[in-house]
């Protein structure tokens, strides 16, 4: 068994190498659950293109991916994390499209670093002057990366709503980079615009009309501020 194991990673790493040599080290997922010991791999890592993920017997991994929006639960076997989706050998892979917007899984600087009232001539209007989406979140508690030592504010920009503030202390901090509303009690309205206020930084977003409190996906909630 550890002979063909080993076989089969030299296998997906040549098959790697031959389809992307030049993929970058731009994190492709976020690791959502972990279920057993998995070595190299923790809760709430991003992992990118070409990392395999090797799972013993009795231990599961899930996997967001950011791009697609693809949502697995992977177990046992070997895994090569791809760009939108994983090559899994030897385990069992159970894949669902969850709603997101990459758009809020992965903020661009341009648009962290805008004025508030840029961002929102930017984000909601285009060139000819028609409504354009902001960035969405699919849950109504938000998990925000940002840096630990900062302050968080969110401010609801289309209705009146108590601003929130919260300082980013270690001790309320996910592995030290996530601050996630569900798990500190604090949520936002259904349909609301708000904008993020991190330092410099502002960044425009919406909650779907549709989110609820009921758990959601990860991918589906994530905003990405640093």
């Amino acid at each position: 068994m550890r002979i063909r194991m080993r076989s089969l990673i030299g296998a997906l790493v040549g098959a790697f190498c031959v389809a992307g040599p030049a993929l970058a080290e731009t994190p492709a997922a976020i690791v959502e659950d972990v279920q057993g010991k998995i070595d190299g791999v923790e809760f709430m890592d991003y992992v990118a293109p070409g990392k395999i993920i090797k799972l013993g017997p009795k231990t599961s991994i899930t996997l967001s991916y950011l791009k697609s929006c693809l949502r697995e639960t992977i177990s046992e076997g070997v895994v090569l994390v791809g760009t939108e989706q994983s090559t899994v050998q030897l385990g069992d892979v159970q894949r669902a499209k969850v709603p997101c917007d990459t758009k809020a899984a992965q903020l661009s600087e341009r648009e962290a670093n805008q004025s508030a009232a840029t961002t929102f001539r930017t984000m909601r209007s285009d060139a000819k002057g028609a409504p354009s989406k902001l960035p969405t979140i699919y849950g109504v508690a938000p998990l925000v990366q940002a840096k630990s030592g900062s302050t968080l504010v969110i401010e609801r920009t289309d209705g009146r709503e108590p601003t929130i503030s919260v300082p980013l202390k270690n001790d309320v901090m996910i592995r030290g980079k996530f601050y996630d509303f569900a798990k500190a009690g604090k949520s936002l309205t259904p349909g609301g615009s708000y904008l993020a206020i991190l330092g410099a930084k502002r960044y425009a977003f919406q909650v779907d009309a549709s989110a609820t409190a009921s758990p959601t996906p990860v991918i589906g909630r994530l905003l990405r501020l640093e």
